[in-house]
């Protein structure tokens, strides 16, 4: 029998059990701010507005993402109500934190009469890099897995360690780590999407919405290798706002195309 590498829980506190999975999110959340913080430096933005929407978007996505699984979740929820607000081994839904920052940024830029499209083409990276280090959660928690595979495809076609190959062998099977495929194709679009625009000059919002398309398309792709997806009936929820923000992405490119480009200081509304 196979032992798994990591147990989901990093210490105690007394009898307060800490997870990796949170610390692992919050570590995320922390890197997502240093990149925000360095790229609003090199663009010379009001680093102050990029702190302030980070820190009001953490805590009111996590609420947004955890009501997004639970209402996919409901039949188990309605019968375990004490366990709704327990996010301590999982459970919460990225489409749900991603809805939940936005409406903040909506909100926020309109009390200051900023730009949507440019505060949100700094953070896209950011988000995108805390969300393949969050990923490392569900590795952690052995969750967000694909189909039953085999050890030998783990390590002979993967080649991946036996760290990973260990903590991928759950009740008696081995498993593909979807988590690793979605952490991966996250991380190459961090790299693209701030390289386009160190080399290139975007048209405003463009970086924001190539995120919504980079990630949807390999979330798209991902998610029907999952065992573990949030069905809306019998399709997979995942899978059909991945198509909904693809569409979004691609027709507000289209729209903007001829928007101010992405280093005009001016500000003059909300979707400037």
């Amino acid at each position: 029998m196979v032992e798994p590498t990591f147990d989901r829980v990093a210490f105690e506190i007394g009898s307060l059990p800490i997870y990796w999975y949170g610390m692992i999110i919050a570590f995320g959340a922390m890197l997502g701010l240093i990149l925000a913080l360095f790229e609003a430096k090199r663009l010379n933005y009001d680093s102050e507005r990029v702190v302030d929407v980070i820190i009001w978007s953490i805590p009111i996505s996590i609420v947004f993402a955890r009501i997004y699984y639970v209402i996919f979740q409901w039949d188990y929820y309605s019968e375990n109500l004490g366990q709704i607000i327990d996010i301590r081994q999982g459970g919460i839904a990225i489409h749900g934190a991603i809805f939940g920052a936005l409406l903040v940024v909506v909100i926020y830029c309109m009390r200051k009469s900023m730009s949507f499209w440019k505060i949100t083409d700094i953070l896209a990276p950011s988000l995108l890099l805390g969300q393949a280090v969050g990923r490392w959660g569900n590795f952690m928690n052995q969750e967000a897995h694909g189909a039953e595979t085999t050890s030998r495809f783990l390590k002979e076609t993967l080649f991946l360690p036996d760290w990973i190959v260990n903590q991928m062998y759950i009740d008696g099977a081995y498993y593909l780590p979807t988590f690793l495929f979605e952490s991966v194709w996250n991380i190459i679009g961090v790299i693209l999407l701030v390289v386009w625009r160190m080399v290139g000059n975007p048209p405003r919002g463009y970086i924001f919405l190539s995120y919504l398309v980079w990630y949807s398309i390999g979330r798209f792709y991902i998610e029907g290798l999952r065992t573990d997806s949030l069905m809306a009936g019998d399709l997979r929820t995942a899978q059909l706002v991945s198509i909904a923000m693809i569409v979004f992405g691609v027709v507000m490119m289209i729209v903007r195309r001829k928007a101010k480009r992405y280093d005009d200081p001016s500000e003059k509304g909300l979707f400037d």
